[in-house]
């Protein structure tokens, strides 16, 4: 559920990371590998592998596990060789939907997308059909009751180029997608944490969704998410109870 600074929807999201834990370090290593396999396997001449490591280290994937599967995809183990595909469609009440996956069987991945759309509500749509919606870019979230002024002043110092206060509280931080890890470094420097920091796809426009159509949407969401080949979910629905 990436992408959307409504911290019920956060919190939804974290509750269902610590529940297939197994699965997050799946798309730990499948994320590891790509980049390292992209971009080289020297974390400070990569930033995509050390974002990717970083997101290791926070599902506490083993350091050795970390270590081989970047030797794997530089060539020094033999390893499998993953592609990455984007998916779109929309879902409940015409909502957007972007679905990253990496995979070694294309054929099978693009089935059980396109089956998940099809049976819970939702409709795969074309290349380029719903991203025009969405904006690559570093986001970091605060937790309601965050010292507003401090996040904004260290924020965009670092060069961040917006901050936004949601009606809940939640302190929302976007940056570009080349300026996220040092808007990133400043903010952890002046002790500021976020409850979620990545570079994601951030939809420009949010569709509300409540009642049967919220619980239908989320199922159609979770079912994707728990796909095998799937590494991110986003979309422009904000789901309330």
């Amino acid at each position: 559920m990436a992408g959307h600074s409504k911290w019920a929807n956060i919190q939804h999201r974290k509750g269902r990371q610590d529940e297939k834990r197994g699965k997050l370090w799946t798309r730990a290593i499948r994320e590891i590998t790509v980049a390292a396999r992209a971009g080289g396997g020297d974390l400070s001449a990569n930033p995509r592998l050390r974002l990717a490591v970083e997101k290791a280290k926070a599902v506490n994937l083993p350091a050795d596990t970390v270590k081989r599967n970047i030797d794997k995809a530089t060539g020094a183990l033999e390893g499998v060789s993953y592609e990455e595909i984007r998916y779109e469609g929309y879902g409940i009440g015409g909502a957007a939907i972007i679905v990253d996956t990496m995979t070694d069987n294309r054929v099978r991945t693009v089935a059980e997308v396109r089956h998940a759309f099809s049976k819970y509500g939702g409709n795969m749509g074309t290349e380029n059909s719903v991203s025009f919606q969405f904006k690559h870019c570093g986001q970091f979230v605060f937790a309601p009751g965050t010292d507003e002024d401090k996040v904004m002043e260290v924020a965009l110092e670092a060069g961040a180029e917006d901050v936004l206060t949601g009606d809940d509280g939640a302190i929302e931080v976007l940056t570009a997608v080349a300026d996220f890890e040092s808007v990133q470094k400043a903010l952890e420097a002046a002790g500021l944490v976020p409850d979620l920091a990545e570079v994601t796809m951030r939809a420009e426009n949010i569709i509300e969704l409540s009642g049967e159509e919220g619980a239908k949407m989320q199922r159609l969401l979770d079912i994707i998410e728990d796909l095998d080949d799937v590494q991110d979910v986003f979309h422009n629905a904000s789901i309330s109870e």
